[in-house]
């Protein structure tokens, strides 16, 4: 795949987003989706995450996120370039930034 059929974003997503399996949720959605990237807490309760792969894979993880697992209320998912190289294959769950 060439790259100009990839995309990388991160992505800032707040509201009811911490306590209630909104990481977990993440890593199972990007790997059935093919996407590649990391996600975390942060300490002013929103999620942070990067994602890369497919553009039409990163949308729908974009899409996807506004609705997470079944316990979360989003109110806003923050789309941004990333300021980071694109990380190793796969998707993890990286500490509390």
């Amino acid at each position: 795949m060439n790259d100009s059929n990839r995309k990388m974003v991160r992505l800032l997503i707040s509201g009811r987003v911490q306590g209630v399996g909104y990481r977990d949720w993440m890593i199972e959605t990007a790997v059935a989706l093919g996407v590649d990237g990391w996600v975390r807490n942060r300490r002013d309760g929103t999620v942070e995450a990067l994602a890369a792969g497919t553009i039409a894979a990163v949308d729908a993880l974009v899409r996807a996120a506004w609705s997470g697992p079944a316990a979360a209320r989003v109110t806003a998912v923050d789309v941004s370039a990333p300021a980071e190289p694109l990380p190793a294959t796969g998707f993890s769950r990286r500490p509390t930034g």
